[in-house]
């Protein structure tokens, strides 16, 4: 199965919580079905992204990454890469290579959350599909060279430091856990 195929079957497959989550779902899969490389930094008119926020249950903390060109606090993620199996692979290579932390996990039932931003020409969207993962107790974070910090935050003080896409990933995240 090709990461494209794969990408329309996860989306396929996605519950989102509320009506916004649904029309991006199906944002998502028009644009797939109008661009075979939609998977593709290449691709003009936007592509998929995959991303993970990493997170730390027993401590109740999540690991964000300052990024290096948006100079934001953001959860792990990046560009789907031609080795990349499947979504879920990709979002946990990214979060695997942005955290420095081996054996991440992520909770099981698929992406907790889509949200599409702007970016700068030449494409236009990144369509983010995002995940969460689980540290194991112990983990030990590595800064790499997209960053320019990485730092755990207490749930409580996310807010303070990320955006609302973050928070809200963060909520989705926070709810699947609950849901066990």
């Amino acid at each position: 199965m090709s990461l494209h195929d794969d990408a329309v079957s996860v989306l396929s497959g996605y519950d989102g919580a509320d009506a916004r989550q649904a029309e991006l779902r199906g944002t998502y899969l028009d644009h797939l079905a109008g661009h075979p490389d939609g998977m593709w930094k290449a691709c003009g008119a936007g592509h998929l992204t995959a991303s993970a926020l990493v997170v730390d249950p027993e401590r109740g903390r999540v690991l964000l990454t300052l990024h290096r060109k948006l100079r934001m606090w953001l959860q792990m993620g990046g560009h789907c890469e031609p080795q990349d199996t499947s979504l879920a692979a990709a979002a946990l290579r990214e979060a695997t290579e942005e955290s420095g932390i081996a054996g991440l996990t992520l909770l099981p039932g698929g992406p907790v959350r889509l949200d599409r931003h702007p970016i700068p020409a030449p494409c236009h969207w990144h369509l983010d599909v995002q995940y969460a993962a689980t540290a194991s107790a112990g983990a030990v974070e590595q800064i790499s060279d997209e960053s320019l910090d990485l730092r755990w935050f207490p749930y409580d003080e996310v807010a303070g430091v990320a955006d609302t896409s973050v928070l809200r990933l963060l909520e989705s995240a926070r709810a699947r856990l609950d849901r066990g």
